[in-house]
């Protein structure tokens, strides 16, 4: 084994690196999340010529990679500093500190993709308090983390529920307050619900929008 690898492997810095690394995988992870999602919104909806397109595209994959490594490393961060600051040990509470700090710093200047990513985690947090059924998504073995926890989908009936809600909800909005709605949403309603009850000829009923 090499010195380096040795120091890499040294449990005294393993919390340091974790930072590090996080930072890297939340960087990563933030490319391969908004670069694709980005490129079809500008094929899509996409306005001016494909120079002003692609740097829409550029600018947003840089602010949620960039966005995503940020709260990751501070977030580890404040972990670290809380559980020093506990004698070595992590309380339940240092979670929600660490991610509430996160969040406020890195997250709470409102922009196109903080909105996203904001209500992105804000549906899957309300999601949460949906009963549960008895068996997770997968009974694979836990992962490389060696964590037992798994994922378990919520109740069917439940879900039924919220589903019927959440679109009840979303098209009431749609129609008498859609000033309200995310943009990158309310422009894919539009796409779908209003663009599609006006053509001309059947170039622009089959082929072409309009």
């Amino acid at each position: 084994m090499s010195s380096v690898t040795q120091w890499l492997l040294d449990p005294r810095i393993h919390d340091y690196l974790a930072i590090v690394k996080g930072a890297r995988n939340g960087f990563v992870y933030g490319v391969k999340v908004r670069f694709p999602h980005a490129l079809i919104m500008a094929i899509l909806f996409g306005r001016g010529d494909w120079r002003s397109r692609f740097l829409v595209i550029y600018k947003a994959t840089k602010q949620h990679a960039f966005n995503l490594a940020k709260f990751v490393s501070l977030y580890k961060t404040l972990l670290l500093l809380q559980r020093k600051a506990n004698g070595g040990k992590q309380r339940s509470a240092d979670t929600f500190v660490a991610g509430l700090l996160g969040g406020y710093v890195v997250f709470g200047d409102r922009s196109a993709v903080n909105e996203q990513i904001v209500l992105y985690v804000v549906s899957r947090v309300i999601a949460s308090f949906m009963p549960r059924t008895g068996s997770p998504y997968s009974k694979a073995p836990a992962g490389a983390s060696g964590s037992a926890v798994k994922p378990i989908p919520p109740d069917p009936r439940y879900f039924s529920v919220f589903a019927a809600l959440s679109w009840g909800a979303v098209m009431w909005l749609f129609q008498h307050r859609g000033e309200a709605i995310q943009p990158g949403m309310f422009n894919s309603m539009t796409y779908l619900y209003r663009d599609s009850e006006v053509w001309t000829d059947l170039r622009t009923l089959l082929w072409h929008n309009t």
